[in-house]
């Protein structure tokens, strides 16, 4: 065992994680415009879609379908989790943006206590005579 290495993982891991504060701010730009709002957008035509399916087993003439009640509940259930999915991302964005200076910030604040001024400092030997 190696604590030195990262073990290759297959399928994923290691290689593909953002390191530079540019490439953090590349992976939240990338939730924040693309994976965030394609979401957002599947979720609206699942809604639509889901819609007109309880709508057209719905009750007409005082005898529904069974199946509308399902899908309106199972789709209130899908719609929570995506609601999570999403607030999930915004977190993960959200880091990506900011932890570059909450590291840098603690790197400062380590710097500035590591190095405090000591009364040695100020000592001179006496002369030698």
């Amino acid at each position: 065992m190696r604590l030195n290495h990262l073990q290759d993982i297959p399928g994923g891991g290691g290689s593909d994680l953002a390191h530079s504060p540019d490439e953090k701010q590349a992976a939240a730009n990338a939730l924040q415009n693309h994976i965030e709002r394609d979401t957002k957008t599947a979720g609206e035509w699942a809604d639509d879609e889901t819609g007109a399916v309880v709508k057209a087993f719905d009750a007409k003439d005082g005898h529904g379908w069974l199946t509308s009640t399902a899908v309106s509940k199972a789709h209130k259930t899908w719609g929570e989790q995506v609601q999570n999915f999403l607030n999930r991302l915004v977190g993960d964005e959200s880091a990506l943006r900011y932890n570059n200076t909450v590291l840098t910030g603690t790197d400062a604040g380590v710097a500035s206590t590591a190095r405090k001024v000591s009364v040695l400092d100020t000592y001179s030997p006496p002369p030698k005579h």
